[in-house]
């Protein structure tokens, strides 16, 4: 089974004042926080070594989750500097945890559905993305611009007739991907370049999620995940 890792390096800005005190991964939903729901689907889906990233408030997460066991995981932690590495070169720094290869990817802050042990990398790509319907704005009844288009099961930049989805930040990745992008020191990089470069020499391939997914990054799709769980805070 593929190792995991789990990006809640964030600092959740949008959601201040909640994430002043309290990183966004550990935000309530239920029962459980974010984090943990995740945690708890992925034991459940036969996963087993699980690495997550820290910067703002992390020592929270590490003391919450410790090393895994009563989740029947092992948790291992990969350190950032403050103010975080962005998502490209937070999972740059990661591979000196992460010992397999390919691995996969979830944003801590999102609240799906999707059958992780479902998301594969064929041989020949760098990656496979999951993807979703382009999600409508929380003040707006016009849908976002999608991330991607997708063709044949080959991921493509938007344009054309291809229609477009949001990426799921979800997403199984080959270590070459980031061979290009300073994985030795690290450096702070956004995803996207990572992506577009795979894109290029056809090396992504993608697939649709239309089950359950919320991107949970303001304080009104927080509410909304609230209500889809339906289930009392601890």
């Amino acid at each position: 089974m593929l190792e995991v890792l789990i990006l809640a390096a964030g600092r959740g800005r949008r959601l201040r004042p909640l994430t002043d005190s309290t990183p966004k991964a550990l935000l309530q939903v239920g029962a459980e926080s974010l984090i943990e729901r995740h945690l708890r689907r992925l034991a459940a889906q036969g996963f087993g070594e699980v690495v997550i990233n820290l910067a703002w408030l992390g020592e929270q997460i590490r003391a919450q989750l410790g090393d895994g066991r009563r989740f029947g995981l092992r948790i291992r932690y990969s350190e950032e500097p403050a103010g975080a590495l962005e998502t490209g070169g937070g999972i740059a720094r990661a591979l000196r945890q992460l010992r397999g290869d390919p691995f996969l990817v979830i944003n801590a802050d999102i609240l799906c559905d999707f059958d992780f042990a479902s998301l594969g990398v064929a041989e020949a790509d760098d990656m496979q993305l999951a993807l979703v319907e382009n999600p409508r704005g929380d003040s707006s009844d016009v849908a976002a611009g999608g991330d991607f288009a997708l063709r044949d099961g080959r991921l493509l930049l938007p344009g054309g007739d291809a229609g477009t989805w949001t990426y799921a930040g979800i997403g199984c990745f080959r270590r070459r991907a980031f061979d290009a992008f300073d994985a030795a020191t690290a450096a702070r990089f956004p995803l996207l370049p990572v992506i577009e470069r795979a894109i290029a020499g056809g090396r992504a391939g993608g697939q649709i999620h239309r089950g359950q997914w919320l991107d949970v990054g303001t304080p009104e799709r927080l509410a909304e995940a609230q209500r889809r769980v339906g289930e009392p805070r601890r």
